[in-house]
């Protein structure tokens, strides 16, 4: 096999995390067209704080935004968001975009592999298009020299330090013979906990898929049993512990369902779905329920307090726990909903650099100014270790706690 050396496009969670590990291997060329992120990069500086400096060094990456580097690959991987529009279908300008770029540089031979989550057949049906129109050069077939084609779906879990990249098994797939032996080949130099050869593109991209759809189905369902426990004046929590003494019961909690994966790939599976003249009745409805749940948080929290104006101390705005991203997260759309009636103010610590957010002040540390509600919206390490008895000090005498996350598992406090 020839001297692989590796184009990654694309330089965010999934991107920065395959090309620090396949460095060790092969030289590795990461391409983004932000240039702040590449100048950060530059200096071993990750603004998403999934990797330090420690983790840059002795690294054989050349980080760029510099299209013409990308000439002296041979293997590449596409690691561009995939997100959706304002009405939920899906956007594949970036991916489009991808394509174009990779048209003007590969060459016979070369393989290319697509990581971004897609719905089945974008691959070989709306990317192989692409490349061989602006690339003048054909997909590889058993009787024509070209491109190869793969799909190896990303499965990168932002802020989760126990999966990392080697530790999770890698779906590999592609359309020829000598692509899957070169993707394999690539993979197996990093990932420890083994690979799992798809049947056809189409097969591995609708795995990647429904990862995300499963669990949005399962926590639709814990958020409608949530509701329907608030309106029986019972904890949902204390219910949910009891049912998980069942060996079978599947742990599932209620929540904010947002961010670039689980709030985003059903709309990737209900598109193509409804494209074969299948209307996916239980994942419309699932996504129907958890995009509902900021509605129905807000709509208590005015019935708490009869519709007047209060000031609410909102802690944690990113998507998810732990982590700094702020694409998609009901918990920031939880706390626009409520300024629109109400004071609120933020105290999200994983935000450092800026003094507000969509217009929401961001304050950096707790002080004495009390609140008529406080509302935990995320589990955060740094929230956990604040004490019960300091949250109370934020209170007036009426006040009311949201802890939607059961940080402190107190029955005077509100849960989903």
């Amino acid at each position: 096999m020839n001297t692989i050396e590796i184009g990654i496009i694309g330089l965010g969670y999934v991107g920065l995390a395959l090309a620090l590990e396949l460095s060790k291997k092969f030289k590795v060329t990461g391409y983004d067209k932000d240039k702040l992120r590449v100048k950060n990069l530059q200096k071993g500086n990750d603004y998403n704080e999934e990797h330090n400096k420690k983790d840059f060094k002795k690294k054989k990456i050349n980080f760029t935004n510099n299209k013409k580097y990308l000439r002296d690959c041979n293997f590449y991987i596409v690691c561009v968001p995939t997100p959706v529009t304002k009405s939920n279908k899906p956007d594949l300008k970036l991916l489009s975009n991808a394509c174009k770029l990779l048209g003007k540089y590969i060459n016979n031979g070369d393989v290319v592999v697509f990581e971004s989550t897609v719905y089945p057949g974008i691959t070989e049906n709306f990317c192989v298009k692409i490349l061989e129109k602006t690339s003048k050069i054909p997909q590889s077939n058993i009787n024509t020299k070209g491109f190869h084609i793969g799909y190896s779906p990303e499965r990168v879990n932002p802020s989760d330090k126990a999966h990392n990249l080697k530790d999770i098994v890698k779906i590999v797939s592609s359309s020829s013979e000598e692509g899957l032996k070169k993707i394999h080949f690539v993979y197996s130099k990093i990932i420890k906990a083994g690979l799992h050869v798809a049947k056809s593109i189409q097969i591995a991209e609708t795995a990647k898929v429904i990862e995300n759809v499963q669990r949005d189905v399962n926590i639709a369902l814990i958020n409608e049993i949530s509701i329907i426990c608030n309106k029986l004046k019972i904890s949902t929590y204390d219910v949910l512990e009891a049912a998980f003494t069942k060996w079978n019961f599947l742990k599932f909690y209620p929540g904010l369902v947002g961010g670039h994966c689980v709030g985003v790939d059903p709309y990737y599976l209900i598109q193509k779905s409804k494209q074969l003249g299948y209307l996916p009745k239980l994942m419309v409805t699932a996504r129907n329920v958890n995009s509902s749940m900021v509605s129905n948080i807000n709509k208590r929290v005015d019935i708490k307090f009869k519709n007047k104006r209060i000031n609410i101390l909102f802690m944690g705005a990113t998507f998810k726990e732990d982590c700094s991203d702020l694409r998609n997260s009901l918990s920031l759309d939880l706390a626009k909903k409520l300024s629109k009636k109400h004071k609120v103010i933020l105290y999200e610590p994983l935000i450092r650099n800026k003094n507000k957010i969509d217009g929401l002040k961001i304050i950096k540390k707790l002080s004495k100014i009390k609140f008529d509600a406080i509302i935990i919206a995320l589990a955060h390490k740094n929230f956990k270790k604040i004490s019960k008895l300091k949250i109370k000090s934020l209170t007036k005498k009426n006040s009311i706690i949201f802890d939607l996350k059961n940080i402190y598992n107190d029955e005077n406090f509100e849960t989903f």
